[in-house]
């Protein structure tokens, strides 16, 4: 009962701060979704015409596959909607196809086969070298796409559901063969929307647009245990344009983390992630509120947050690389984020993050430039954070304005930690490290604004 007091309190303070972060000064909403077009499909077909039962019981897998199969073959104009009627579809992972929509009605849901034994293996991501948890290939997404345009996923708030308890348990148990799966996952695709739909107990991270361009994720809530091991919620990873907005994640790991490939083989692949707009997301998780990394050996840049509402998250805000990611996170804005209850509410940080083998070349050193926090408020934040760069590669015009971050009731006021970093830092308390208060030149960090 007082979990579920605290859900619906949070959620009702969600509901506040977004309908006043919606509106702008002309009474418009602000939003990136235009950047994929709603589309009209010229034709539907259902499910339980390819032999899709919604008992809970009966694999449904060959059912998606003949129906996606039929809007390959027919080739539509404007594309053609699957629609999956109320009930609960088990199936194994299958694959979308281009100019199509993927509707789940109300009571509907996908809900992913336990038989891990018969998953399909795919290669490894070229930026990764090899699967994320372990060596050679990973397991394919429940939902998975490969050079696709002009893919929907929507529906009436109907659920996708991993069934992740079975992977979190081999994980715990180190008896993974391979790693985990995602829920969705669409590789070198462009115009994709999700939207309106319900993702819960991802094996893996939940949705994973990976050298993708044009796509919209807006209206989802992300779910999974406090304690289910690294199910991010939204991974944009070496893609551009790519909105993130009015959603609700509550996961075991980071709500959304911008990533670029890893190590060497990352640096050699050479796709950043930029174009990444965050904007009037709530949630909370045991990691951080919104991230960047630690995987970002293409390249970060051009990343707009702004209207987040942050509860009981181990980080705030989190900026993440490490000596031998090469690569450059720059011109990065973060604004307007409220935290309710944090262990740090900001890190940058040059120290985190494993590496994909022991070819990984030490001397490949990040840049981190040009990020911009402000207007953040904390309440119950148990430190204010750190910064800290990289000997050889110190991070450079960090602003911090308008930053208060209240510490919880009984502790002591925490200094921030600072290394191996310059900037600027203006209406910031706790006190900002010296660091950001002796650099004579701040109009870098007075101009953002």
């Amino acid at each position: 009962m007082i979990i579920q007091y605290h859900t619906a309190m949070y959620f009702m303070l969600f509901l506040l701060s977004a309908l006043v972060a919606l509106v702008q000064g002309d009474g418009s909403w602000e939003t990136c979704a235009d950047i994929v077009p709603v589309q009209r499909r010229g034709a539907w077909i259902s499910l339980k015409s390819f032999g899709g039962v919604g008992d809970g019981t009966t694999l449904n897998t060959a059912a998606f596959a003949r129906a996606i199969a039929r809007i390959e073959r027919r080739k539509a104009r404007g594309g053609m909607l699957l629609y999956v009627p109320p009930g609960v579809y088990l199936t194994g992972p299958f694959d979308l196809t281009s100019h199509m929509t993927l509707y789940l009605a109300r009571g509907a849901v996908i809900k992913a086969t336990q038989d891990t034994w018969n998953w399909p293996l795919i290669d490894p991501l070229p930026s990764y070298g090899r699967g994320r948890e372990l060596p050679g290939g990973r397991y394919m997404s429940l939902l998975h796409g490969n050079g696709l345009e002009d893919v929907v996923i929507t529906g009436s708030n109907g659920t996708i559901d991993g069934q992740g308890e079975v992977w979190w348990n081999m994980w715990r148990q180190r008896s993974l063969p391979f790693t985990r799966p995602h829920l969705v996952e669409l590789m070198y695709s462009s115009d994709v929307l999700i939207s309106n739909i319900v993702f819960k107990n991802s094996p893996f991270w939940n949705i994973h647009p990976v050298y993708s361009s044009n796509v919209v994720v807006k209206a989802v809530t992300i779910l999974a245990p406090y304690d289910s091991p690294n199910t991010d919620g939204v991974d944009p990873d070496s893609s551009s344009n790519v909105c993130i907005e009015d959603s609700y994640i509550s996961t075991g790991d980071d709500m959304v983390a911008v990533k670029s490939g890893w190590d060497e083989y990352g640096i050699s692949f050479g796709r950043p992630s930029s174009g990444i707009t965050v904007r009037r997301v709530t949630g909370s998780n045991p990691f951080a509120g919104f991230a960047i990394g630690s995987e970002t050996s293409g390249g970060v840049e051009n990343v707009l947050v702004e209207n987040l509402n942050l509860f009981k998250t181990g980080i705030g805000i989190h900026i993440k690389t490490n000596a031998g990611r090469g690569g450059y996170i720059r011109n990065v804005t973060i604004s307007d984020v409220n935290i309710y209850g944090s262990r740090k509410g900001l890190v940058i940080s040059g120290n985190v993050g494993d590496h994909p083998d022991e070819n990984f070349n030490p001397n490949a050193l990040p840049v981190v430039d040009g990020l911009t926090v402000k207007n953040v408020w904390g309440v119950d934040v148990l430190q204010p954070g750190l910064i800290r760069g990289i000997n050889g590669s110190p991070f450079t015009r960090i602003c911090l304005s308008n930053v208060k971050l209240n510490l919880a009731a009984g502790k002591d006021t925490q200094p921030w930690s600072c290394q191996d970093v310059s900037g600027g830092a203006l209406e910031v308390q706790p006190s900002p490290c010296t660091e950001l208060t002796t650099t004579s030149d701040t109009g870098f960090c007075t101009s953002s604004f």
